[in-house]
């Protein structure tokens, strides 16, 4: 039978339960909707225990289909494949909540899955899947030991805001995503831009509050729904043989894991020359007594590390809770790539390089939303040499995809708002000993910077612990292997110094308060400002210059009407200047265009002629033209390709020309400048240009429209007064100077190439009405020689 209910949160906001009507044969199954979007949650477990493994077999898929957006997926198969990266970290934000709250010895397949049904584009439905997630585990017979309730927290205007949509989400400062049960909190994941501690721990008790409401409707629908729990037989301790065990080999452990006295590898051989010693006594083949060796003994194992943490207060490597491992970091420690790092710390270490890109190298992503385009990448690799191991290389797992995540969060809020680079970061692990994700960090950071990318600040992570057992608790700084596996918490902090990033938080336990969270944040501060300190001593401030290997990306910016000037007819210009000068070229509707090349020569050419061909001329700005055709009236200048002016006779020179061809030919190189523009038509000035460069010379100046120097005449050159006599159908071209002298010469010897003589030719100027012969002070211009 249908049951529902709803979840009315802060800001209008709501979620909804449903169960009773579809996928019923599931163990539990749950339809939660918000708005528009849709998400149905099951849980399944198989009947019986998995027979010999010693851990949780449980497995979570959360799937996002197009059809949910309304798409169809593109490609030639046309229907969605292998998991993105976003549906495996909202899986993984599903599986970190509800795991611990299983029984300790549940060892029966378990699978949940979540899919995206329906999505508004507006509101992300990871939240859903988590809460349908928790809400199914809840209703089934699966003895999950919740519910437990998720919600995103942004930070607009200074206000909280309960799961944001995309929109607000892009002005939020805060992007944090909590779990937890109405007792505390479990998990944590967020980014953020620089944000203070105290306002992050706000932002967790504001998510505590919502979440204490969604359990809470969970609880009253499993109340009208839930089926009976099944009852997980619980192991008795065998407490005589605790005790035997520990007073035969609890001292000899406790020396073998001290790594202040034995490196990570030597501890490791010494514990499991202690396991052996007792190991041996056993019969060979009752594997009852083995199990049960193996279990107490990593039993005594967590006992002697908790005890010595909340008793003694010394750690395995006898470091203060506060302190740091000692760091060194190395720059540019591979030639060849544009940015590179190795980041030690302790025995952990992280080999980071930095490459740059073009628009080109984005990466595509395709979801329900529609094809995105990233400009930053961070991928991690964990390969199994980093700890000793021998292992299958199959491809990336969802730890690597994780850790990358959080790394690219911490990274990406400090990157420059305008850069032309796509930028691709990759972190190899090759020693790890704890917290290998914020050596991938800081190691992102200092690559970068030496890749001479203008971060807003270096960044720096650190990891924390957390032992707590009643009211006794500690709190350490850069944790280890040991501290991470047999600790309470396990908590991710990176950040610049003005505030935080990145943060990852998994709690094993209930009851930490805010408090401790306070404390916890406050000593990670002050682990990352060491860090920090240690990384400006090898790198202050990003690289001026940019690896001669990589890309160098001019960026101009064209007027709209340009683009398709640039591009060509079927992409013809563009391609040209692509095949001649070996450069990237990417245009945006805008009219930015980015130009990359690593060779200067080569982008400089590009560079010149992507300008000629977009060019605008300005007025008042002179430039180096081309004359290509003369005309009786002045010639026609190619300032730029395509682009051609008039040069007016009159301003050709600061003398009186009589004919163009005296002064130009085509082909002619010319400066000229801009006079005006009138709508298509250019004026253009050569004798401004001239009067510029004569008075930088400190010449004296030219008399306006003086006679010419002087150069050979014919001696039959005759001056023809007035200008009344030509024919009425005589045709002028626009532009021309009236009222100027009307000039004719005498027979000239014929040409060379059996043309008319140039003489026959009559140069004839209109007078204008009422002017003299020869005005505007031009009378010596027609003088007989």
């Amino acid at each position: 039978m249908k049951q529902e209910v709803t979840v009315q949160l802060a800001g209008g906001k709501s979620i909804t339960f449903e169960t009773g009507r579809i996928a019923k044969q599931a163990s539990g199954a749950v339809y939660t909707t918000s708005g528009d979007n849709a998400v149905l949650a099951t849980a399944v477990a198989s009947a019986d225990p998995k027979e010999g493994i010693d851990f949780f077999p449980l497995t979570v898929e959360y799937r996002e289909f197009t059809y949910a957006g309304g798409r169809i997926p593109g490609g030639f198969i046309k229907r969605e494949g292998r998991p993105s990266e976003k549906e495996i970290l909202t899986s993984r934000q599903i599986d970190r909540p509800i795991r611990p709250l299983f029984p300790e010895t549940f060892r029966n397949e378990t699978q949940v899955v979540a899919f995206v049904y329906s999505a508004d584009k507006e509101n992300d439905p990871d939240v859903l899947g988590i809460n349908g997630a928790s809400c199914a585990l809840t209703l089934s017979d699966i003895p999950f030991q919740g519910p437990i309730g998720a919600v995103r927290i942004g930070i607009v205007n200074d206000e909280f805001i309960v799961n944001p949509t995309y929109t607000e989400r892009l002005s939020s400062t805060l992007n944090i995503m909590v779990a937890g049960t109405k007792a505390g909190i479990t998990m944590i994941e967020s980014g953020a831009k620089e944000i203070g501690e105290d306002r992050v721990v706000d932002a967790i008790e504001f998510a505590h509050e919502q979440i204490k409401k969604i359990v809470a409707g969970i609880e009253e629908l499993a109340a009208k729904a839930g089926k009976t729990k099944r009852t997980v037989a619980v192991v008795e301790k065998d407490e005589a043989y605790a005790k035997e065990l520990e007073a035969k080999i609890g001292e000899s452990l406790k020396d073998a894991l001290n790594t202040k006295k034995y490196p990570k590898f030597e501890s490791y051989a010494k514990v499991k020359e202690v396991k052996d010693s007792v190991k041996k006594d056993l019969p060979a083949d009752d594997k009852d007594a083995a199990k049960k060796l193996n279990a107490y003994f990593e039993g005594m194992r967590e006992k002697i590390f908790r005890d010595q943490v909340l008793d003694e207060r010394i750690r395995p490597d006898h470091r203060q809770f506060d302190e740091i491992r000692a760091i060194s970091i190395e720059l540019g420690v591979l030639p060849r790539v544009h940015g590179s790092a190795i980041f030690t710390r302790g025995e952990t270490q992280a080999l980071v390089s930095a490459t740059l890109g073009t628009s080109d190298d984005a990466q595509r992503m395709e979801s329900y939303e529609g094809e995105q385009k990233r400009a930053f990448m961070l991928h991690y690799n964990f390969p199994p040499f980093s700890v000793g191991e021998v292992g299958r290389m199959t491809g990336v797992g969802r730890r690597e995809i994780g850790h990358g995540a959080l790394a690219w969060r911490a990274i990406e809020a400090v990157l420059p708002e305008e850069s032309p680079y796509v930028l691709r970061v990759v972190s190899d692990i090759l020693e790890s000993n704890g917290s290998s994700s914020m050596a991938t960090v800081c190691g992102a950071s200092l690559s970068l910077m030496q890749a001479g990318i203008k971060l807003k600040g270096a960044v720096a992570g650190v990891a924390m612990g957390l032992v707590m057992e009643g009211d006794k608790y500690a709190i350490l700084t850069d944790i280890a292997g040991a501290e991470d596996h047999y600790g309470d918490m396990d908590f991710k902090v990176a950040g610049t110094r003005n505030g935080i990033t990145a943060l990852q938080m998994d709690i094993k336990i209930m009851g930490i308060t805010p408090q401790i969270m306070r404390e916890a944040l406050a000593q990670a501060k002050a682990g990352r400002l060491h860090i920090l300190d240690k990384m400006e001593a090898a790198i202050a401030a990003p690289s001026e210059e940019t690896s001669k290997y990589a890309p160098r990306i001019h960026t101009l910016q064209i007027p709209t009407d340009k683009i398709r000037d640039l591009i060509g007819p079927g992409g013809k210009v563009i391609k040209g200047i692509v095949e001649a000068t070996g450069v990237k070229i990417d245009v945006e509707d805008s009219g930015k265009v980015n130009i990359a090349s690593s060779d200067p020569d080569n982008l400089a050419k590009a560079i010149q002629m992507v300008s000629d061909i977009t060019a605008v001329p300005e007025v008042g700005k002179t430039y180096l033209g081309k004359v290509v055709r003369l005309a009786e009236f002045g010639a026609f200048v190619e300032i730029f390709q395509g682009t051609d002016g008039l040069l007016h006779v009159s301003e050709i020179a600061e003398h009186r020309v009589k004919e163009v061809k005296d002064e130009l030919r085509e082909g002619d190189q010319i400066l000229v400048k801009v006079l005006a523009i009138e709508g298509n038509r250019i004026k253009l000035s050569r004798k401004a240009v001239l009067k510029e460069q004569r008075a930088k010379l400190g010449l004296p100046e030219t008399q306006e429209g003086g006679a010419a120097p002087a150069r050979p005449q014919h001696e039959n050159t005759v001056v023809v007064e007035g200008g009344d006599d030509f024919d009425d159908d005589d045709d002028f071209e626009d532009g021309e100077d009236e009222g100027e002298e009307t000039e004719s010469t005498g027979e000239e010897p014929a040409a060379t190439d059996g043309s008319k003589p140039a003489g026959d030719r009559q140069r004839r100027r209109r007078r204008r009405p009422g002017r003299r012969p020869g005005g505007n002070g031009g009378g010596n211009a027609g003088a007989a020689s």
